[in-house]
């Protein structure tokens, strides 16, 4: 199968990449860089640098002529969308819109969106927040997926492009920038492999759903030939928290540090952790790398990167 992934040299597309190829499909990955590493793409896939909001984007689909188009390129940073919600629309429904129409030009016959649970659904009022919750997003990010979700849905309803909305929890594992503003897990991993004082913000009570990125990776495989029309969250259904994540990686770096305690920042959510039942009814799928697992090899990954820059 002829695969498109937008966000390809990512963190999460990366891995999702790899599993494509690893089940014998053809790959080509388009990525602007701007967050993701060229190094992180597999040289079994082709690799285009290029952003979605351009008009190189359909040359692309004229060269490639996608049978799937894996959409994961975003702007991705609460904090960002906060400070700048233009160019977070810009990127996250333009962008989407670009992409859709190329689809129906192209003749490609699926569309996989990644989304985001906890960004959508906000402070849901049961737990774990189920595909049915009330979107109730508290930041301009949660809101343009949202919005480019209705968009999926509508070429769908326009054209007939089949496509399946994976709502991601907060996903973490080997490859996550430990220099950005997202990404707790490695982000802490980093600064204790330094000896740095992590912060954790809401005094590291709120709660969260990890779930590692080859547990993503295998879903977004699965979506390939399952999940026809339906949204549906990647998640673990358990909120874990922040301070808990901290103890947990203070434990496996055995670290000696106390962590800086803060308030909860403007556009963040409490309490948020996702329901996956509809995820092993239609994907059947669910979760295999516990957090403690997970962590274990993300922070090996880290330290081996660490220690060779």
């Amino acid at each position: 199968m002829r695969i498109l992934v937008t966000g390809g040299a990512g963190f999460i597309g990366s891995h999702i990449v790899d599993t494509y190829l690893a089940a014998g499909h053809d790959v080509c990955v388009v990525d602007n860089l701007s967050t993701g590493f060229r190094e992180n793409v597999n040289p079994a896939a082709s690799f285009v640098e290029c952003d979605i909001c351009s008009d190189k984007i359909e040359k692309v689909f004229a060269q490639h002529k996608p049978q799937v188009v894996n959409h994961l390129a975003a702007q991705m940073d609460v904090r960002r969308s906060l400070e700048s919600p233009v160019f977070d629309a810009d990127s996250n429904i333009l962008g989407s819109i670009r992409l859709l129409e190329c689809c129906v030009k192209h003749q490609a016959d699926k569309f996989i969106f990644a989304s985001t649970g906890g960004a959508i659904y906000g402070e849901p009022e049961t737990l774990p927040a189920a595909e049915t919750c009330e979107p109730r997003p508290l930041c301009h990010y949660g809101v343009s997926k949202y919005c480019a979700e209705q968009y999926v849905q509508l070429y769908s309803r326009l054209y007939d492009l089949d496509y399946t909305v994976l709502r991601f929890a907060n996903v973490y594992g080997p490859r996550q920038n430990p220099h950005g503003e997202a990404g707790v897990c490695a982000i802490f991993i980093l600064q204790m492999i330094k000896g740095a004082q992590p912060i954790l913000y809401g005094h590291g009570e709120p709660l969260r759903d990890y779930v590692y990125v080859e547990d993503v990776a295998r879903a977004n495989l699965l979506a390939l030939e399952m999940g026809s029309g339906e949204i549906i969250n990647l998640g673990t259904a358990r909120g874990t928290s922040v301070r808990a994540v901290y103890d947990a990686i203070k434990s496996i770096l055995s670290y000696g540090g106390e962590p800086i305690l803060k308030p909860r920042r403007v556009g963040e959510v409490d309490r948020v952790y996702l329901a996956n039942r509809r995820a092993k009814e239609a994907l059947g799928w669910q979760p295999e790398v516990d957090l403690n697992e997970g962590l274990r090899r993300t922070a090996a990954q880290i330290g081996d990167a660490a220690r060779r820059s």
